[in-house]
């Protein structure tokens, strides 16, 4: 007998999501923070404290204090796993602009929100021709 173990993922959302900032200084200091929590995710998960597909319902220790020392408070402990997606972040002078296939995109607009951006969201496919987006 044989039994097929597939695990299919048909993400087609072609998200953009793009923060308008200020100054590009708060552009950059978001991108930080997103790299920051990043690496933690990626930490977290390397030392099994962090089990993706599992959400938890409490940070790692060091997670706990990064969180305290970027001042993000509102993200939750099972909204993590979404700094390990697949997601394209760059800077472009005040803006920092988001390409994805996910729709699970929670925290990143609450680091965007704490950094006072003004956020536009869309999906590349439904509006096409603004220069971003898979295939643009």
């Amino acid at each position: 007998m044989k039994i097929w173990h597939e695990h299919g993922s048909e993400h087609s959302a072609n998200l953009v999501m793009i923060g308008h900032f200020e100054d590009a200084t708060e552009a950059t200091k978001a991108k930080e923070i997103i790299d920051a929590l990043t690496d933690q995710v990626a930490r977290d998960q390397d030392s099994g404290e962090l089990v993706f597909g599992s959400p938890s319902d409490r940070y790692s220790k060091d997670m706990l204090d990064l969180l305290g020392q970027l001042n993000v408070a509102s993200i939750g402990p099972g909204e993590l796993e979404q700094f390990a997606y697949e997601v394209n972040i760059e800077v472009e002078g005040d803006k920092l602009i988001f390409t994805t296939d996910e729709l699970d995109i929670a925290s990143f607009l609450k680091v965007l929100f704490l950094r006072g951006a003004k956020i536009e969201l869309y999906s590349a496919h439904d509006h096409p021709g603004t220069g971003h987006g898979r295939g643009q």
